[in-house]
């Protein structure tokens, strides 16, 4: 009996696209309510709102979470509402 190489199987998440939500930085939101925002909505610790925070500060933009489109469009949504400038990608 000879075995055929078989398909590999990948993991249900990893069949479907992944995308991040990126934040960019503005000039209106305080580093405080972003932070609150990013703990609220994307599951942060506080130390990773603020570095996330940070790095959007410094370069212009961060990637704050990752899933399916999914998963993302409510948090995006929400993230909106709260005033802060994000986009899925």
């Amino acid at each position: 009996m000879q075995h055929k190489n078989l398909p590999r199987q990948q993991d249900k998440q990893q069949e479907q696209s992944m995308y991040q939500i990126v934040l960019f930085n503005d000039d209106y939101n305080t580093f405080d309510h972003v932070i609150d925002v990013l703990m609220a909505y994307c599951e942060h610790t506080e130390e990773q709102a603020e570095q996330c925070a940070w790095v959007t500060h410094l370069y212009g933009k961060c990637s704050v979470k990752e899933g399916t489109y999914e998963q993302l469009e409510p948090v995006a949504m929400a993230l909106l509402e709260e005033g802060l400038s994000v986009e899925i990608h």
